[in-house]
Formats: structure tokens, sequence, C-alpha cells
């Protein structure tokens, strides 16, 4: 890693607090969304099951991040799913989404209360109108981590989501998990996908309010 240079401590002279300015692609998925025609198709000891959900989705930009020389810029996300008419959760999720401008690196991190959390990554350009990202199990970065139950019956081996953006304003997710679970010799693609439109603006960050 030696790219990286010498200098691991030194950091920026100049920083420009304003978040909602500088998250390159990230830029238009700031605020909070709603999507109503979520599908997800997911394991059962029958097979493949179709789900159709509703979400929320919120993106609030955080301070700018420094890691020595490193800038980041991102957003903090929180989203709630449930099935279509019912209150109970169908699925919630924490993290984040970064931009490092210097390297055009989009980072997506992603925590869920069942045990699994994984770290994301791609490349995109500034005004990307799509992009996509990868997680694999097994690596240092860009990885996966689960707690032993999931490793033993539902591995997640690669995680895979593609982020597209529309002309009318709205934003679409596409995301492929590949699970190897117990059992069965061919690993599974549980996918998601949906539909979001913008329902509030976003809440400026700390620093530039």
């Amino acid at each position: 890693m030696d790219h990286f240079g010498e200098d691991i401590y030194t950091e920026p002279s100049e920083i420009d607090v304003h978040t909602l300015d500088n998250l390159g692609p990230l830029r238009r998925m700031a605020g909070i969304w709603e999507g109503q025609r979520g599908l997800d198709v997911k394991p059962k000891a029958d097979g493949p099951r179709k789900q159709a959900y509703v979400e929320r989705i919120e993106l609030q930009p955080i301070d700018p991040v420094i890691n020595g020389p490193q800038l980041l810029y991102g957003l903090r996300y929180a989203t709630h799913i449930t099935k279509p008419g019912l209150v109970k959760t169908y699925h919630e999720q924490v993290g984040y989404w970064l931009w490092e401008p210097a390297t055009g690196t989009v980072v997506h991190t992603l925590t869920i209360p069942r045990g699994m959390t994984a770290m994301a990554s791609g490349q995109a350009t500034a005004d990307a109108l799509s992009f996509e990202l990868a997680a694999t199990q097994g690596l240092d970065t860009w990885g996966i981590c689960s707690t032993p139950f999931l490793l033993h019956a539902f591995k997640t081996v690669e995680f895979r989501i593609k982020v597209s953006f529309n002309d009318d304003g709205t934003w679409s997710y596409e995301e492929d998990t590949v699970l190897a679970i117990h059992g069965q010799a061919e690993p599974f693609h549980h996918t998601d996908k949906n539909l979001l439109r913008k329902v509030a603006e976003p809440t400026p960050n700390p620093l530039a309010r």
C-alpha cells in the first residue's frame, strides 16, 4: 500500500465544511425518502419467496471526516422497512455513505440487527448517474462480518449494490446478497430493489449551520 505515501499524519490545510457541496454522486441521495415498490427475494426452506415492502430512509450529511491526509464527506443513514399495510419492522439498517473526492471512491457501510455488517466500495465520477459497489467475505478491506450462527447457516459471501439516478429526481437501488446456505450446494442470490422519492430535504451538517 505504498501508494498512500509516507506521511500519514499531516491533515489538509483547507477544508470546505459544507458537506452538501462536496458529496460528489451522493448529493442526489441526501434527504428523506420513501419507496412503495420494494421487492425482496429471500430464501425459505421450500425455495425462494418474493415479498413486497415499503421503505423510509433518512440520509443526513455529517461533518467532513479526516484520517491524516485523507478527506471524506458523507451521509449518515437509517432505513426502516415494513410489509405493506403493517407496522411491524420487516428490516432495518444503519450506516454511512462516504465519498472520497481525491480518489473517486464511494463507500457504503451497513449494519443490520440480524448480526451482519459489511463495507462495500466502488469508483465513480462526481456527476455519475449510476455506480456499483461490492463487498466480499474474507477480505481485510471492503469485507463482510457475521455472527457465528449466520456464518454457519446463511453465510454472506458477497454483497453488491447498484444505485441509479433518474431525471425526475428519484433514485433506485438493486442489491444482490450472495448467500452460502447450510445444506445447499449452490449459492442463493438474495435480492432487493426499490424506487425512492424525496419527502424532505436534508439538514446541513453541524459545521455548515
